[in-house]
């Protein structure tokens, strides 16, 4: 039977030779990741609408590297024309496009009946249509190189129900179901779309969306005892970035901590 060799010296990082395009990587989870995938080799191009924090995410980079291997894009990933600048950006700045992390997202509690039409159709438009454009145009990129890998950040309130956040799990949902015929129709291309369902993560988005006793009811009813850190959910993450996924199409890692097994 042949085998296959993940080829890489000792001083080479999982992703070396790769860009990577990361969307959301201003602050929280998206920074972590940005910051690690250029510690395991990879040019990353910081993709965000918050221009002063990704800038800030960008510049640290280069300087604990010594180089200029991350570069910063505004990007909207409900606009279109957005997503058609930044990935030629990570063409024409690095050459190619070998990964893309669409991470960005929003979160809103309500309920169904205090959701208003405003709040589902930005969340609709942020977290599914965005991952949707991520899609269709880093292929064409992909095809060009001869493949890539997709990792689509989603969450267990795609495969829960809740009382709150009606609008944010069904979006979420939205991206379990696109990035399994995503990988379904890219497979012969060599293109990879994966996806991660992280339980709550501790961010300053949730921080941000929820009172300190609401925190505090997440580390109550979790199996753990606490929600997870940024880096916990970045190296899955990594893992379906790197070629070590390499047989892993159309899958759901969950890292939850228990979340989804009560």
């Amino acid at each position: 039977m042949a085998t296959m060799e993940l080829k890489r010296s000792a001083t080479e990082g999982r992703l070396a030779g790769k860009t990577a395009l990361i969307t959301g990587a201003a602050r929280g989870q998206g920074a972590v990741e940005a910051a690690m995938f250029a510690r395991e080799g990879a040019h990353v191009v910081v993709c965000d609408v918050l221009e002063q924090g990704g800038r800030a995410v960008t510049n640290a980079i280069n300087s604990d590297h010594g180089q200029s291997i991350a570069v910063f894009c505004r990007l909207d990933v409900s606009c279109e024309g957005d997503w058609e600048q930044a990935i030629e950006l990570a063409s024409t700045t690095f050459g190619a496009l070998d990964v893309l992390v669409n991470n960005a997202g929003v979160l809103s509690p309500e309920t169904i009946t205090e959701t208003t039409v405003e709040t589902w159709d930005r969340m609709v438009a942020v977290n599914a249509a965005g991952p949707f454009l991520g899609i269709k145009h880093a292929v064409p990129a992909m095809r060009r190189v001869g493949g890539g890998s997709i990792v689509n950040v989603a969450s267990v309130s795609a495969m829960t129900a809740g009382k709150l956040g009606a609008a944010y799990h069904a979006s979420k949902g939205a991206i379990r179901s696109l990035a399994r015929s995503a990988a379904v129709q890219m497979a012969g291309d060599g293109i990879r779309v994966n996806t991660v369902f992280p339980g709550p993560v501790d961010t300053p988005m949730l921080r941000e969306t929820y009172e300190p006793s609401h925190l505090d009811r997440f580390d109550t009813l979790h199996p753990m005892g606490r929600m997870a850190m940024p880096e916990e959910i970045a190296h899955g993450v990594l893992f379906l970035a790197s070629d070590e996924s390499s047989y892993m199409t159309g899958s759901e890692l969950v890292i939850d901590g228990g979340w989804t097994a009560q």
